[in-house]
């Protein structure tokens, strides 16, 4: 299957490819996301050794493998090597042997399980690098892993050693909305906008997950198969998703199923209350940011120190509150529950989740792409000033001297404000401008699946109305 989506990641690759210099990509993203055959594909025809570790396996056996993945490509019987420095001295015999002016890439994927403890691998990788591939304009070597804490400390970060030697660094993240519908349309997969959805906000964009989607289904039967079939792929992918990614990863599920439990984000107080300060927590949230499962934001006008923090990931938002300990599974379960109202509440949040990934799209759909705008989510917890709480799902704080409260409403039809949901947002974008104090334009701006039924009040309330087709576009 050809690449489909990674516009951007492919000509980063290009640029490698076009280079003059040998080359050093540092390449990283969560499992499942595409990295291994990202590269396969596109260097396909350039690929002239490339090596995997194998996860907890010792120092003889990740050697063992390297022979073996030698003699696939090279003619000349060799022995099993006995170090790092060995192995890679053999490789570079290997590569002398080789002919031709183009470009030729060195593949070394799961670095992370091939670095292993006392292993010396990151000293030879070194030396091999800057005493023979850096001196041959023909070279890339491609380093590549699913942790991507390890990759940034150990590799590209790392004070030392590599940390100099990295020419190019390239993070893949999920596939955002547009790319997940055309990655889908490629496999003959031809769903409504608003069943994209539905799929996304239980496997997000991560294209192995996708990949579950067969024709001719809609996406709560696939949604049905692949988590609630005793077989199904994500029935119990969250354990190994963490446990492939974290060493001591018991420590990121009970921050995960925390901030699961708070859809809009927690403040760091928040978590220190619940997990105690130190280094740990640190390391522990940075971790699950660099992997994609956490995103930060700054309140509104920055009045606030505490960074709010919300959990990321679409798949594991759904495990938590619809797999995990479910006794109910097998066919026709989630048909049951999308028609619920636990889902409906549910969907909203997920929703909020995704749009708060797609603001370039956003932007670029109110029509001010080029405007610089900070966004994130607001609360206030009532207080003797301002009595009545208020929630605002996503803001778009503009440098025009303009905010945007989004109201997003996830649902079959137009959404409809009625007179008790009108006084809601009277009393919201009230208590919004009474308690910030702000001096901005205010405008209420409405994100939904099939748009606003027009009537008084949303004349009177509404300055923009999106719907979510707009979140497929390419951005800028």
């Amino acid at each position: 299957m050809a690449l489909s989506g990674r516009k951007r990641e492919i000509e980063s690759l290009n640029r490698l490819l076009a280079s003059g210099e040998a080359e050093f990509l540092a390449l990283y993203g969560r499992r499942r996301i595409g990295k291994t055959f990202l590269i396969r594909e596109h260097f396909k025809t350039r690929l002239c050794f490339e090596l995997t570790g194998t996860k907890d396996a010792t120092l003889p056996e990740q050697l063992a493998n390297f022979h073996h993945a030698l003699a696939q490509c090279s003619r000349k019987r060799r022995e099993v090597p006995g170090s790092w420095q060995e192995a890679f001295q053999q490789l570079s015999e290997h590569l002398q042997t080789l002919r031709g002016q183009g470009k030729r890439v060195i593949f070394l994927d799961e670095l992370p399980w091939l670095a292993g403890p006392r292993s010396r691998f990151l000293p030879a990788l070194d030396h091999f690098w800057n005493s023979e591939l850096s001196k041959d304009p023909r070279n890339i070597l491609v380093v590549c892993g699913s942790a991507a804490s390890w990759m940034i400390a150990k590799v590209i970060d790392e004070k030392g050693g590599l940390h100099n030697r990295i020419t190019a660094r390239l993070k893949l993240e999920p596939f955002t909305l547009g790319e997940s519908a055309r990655f889908l349309a490629s496999r003959k997969v031809k769903l409504t906008p608003y069943d994209q959805l539905v799929l996304a906000m239980v496997m997000g964009g991560v294209p192995h997950y996708l990949k579950e989607a067969q024709p001719g289904n809609s996406a709560a039967q696939i949604i049905d198969r692949c988590c609630f079939s005793d077989t199904g792929l994500l029935r119990d992918e969250f354990d190994r998703l963490y446990a492939s990614l974290f060493d001591h990863s018991e420590r990121h599920v009970a921050l995960v199923r925390e901030l699961a439990r708070h859809p809009q984000g927690l403040t760091r107080s928040d978590l220190t209350t619940a997990y105690g300060t130190g280094g740990r927590l640190t390391q522990t949230l940075r971790e699950l940011e660099e992997a994609g499962f956490v995103s930060t934001q700054d309140p509104f006008e920055k009045k606030k120190k505490d960074t709010i923090y919300r959990l990321a990931d679409e798949y594991s938002l759904f495990y938590l509150r619809w797999i995990e300990g479910r006794r109910q599974s097998g066919a026709g379960t989630f048909l049951k529950k999308i028609q619920s109202p636990g889902w409906r509440a549910w969907s909203g949040y997920a929703l909020e989740s995704l749009a708060h990934k797609h603001i370039r799209q956003i932007k670029q759909a109110l029509g001010i792409a080029e405007v610089d705008t900070e966004h994130g989510s607001w609360v206030h917890r009532p207080d003797d000033i301002w009595p009545e709480g208020a929630q605002i799902d996503l803001l778009l704080d503009r440098a025009d001297n303009t905010v945007n409260l989004f109201e997003l409403k996830f649902s079959q039809g137009p959404f409809t404000i009625t007179k008790d949901y009108a006084g809601h947002l009277r009393r919201k974008l009230e208590t919004f401008k009474g308690v910030t104090g702000t001096r901005k334009n205010v405008f209420l701006t409405f994100l939904t699946t099939h748009g606003v039924t027009e009537n008084a009040y949303a004349t009177e309330l509404v300055h923009q109305s999106l719907t979510t087709d707009s979140l497929f576009s390419e951005g800028l």
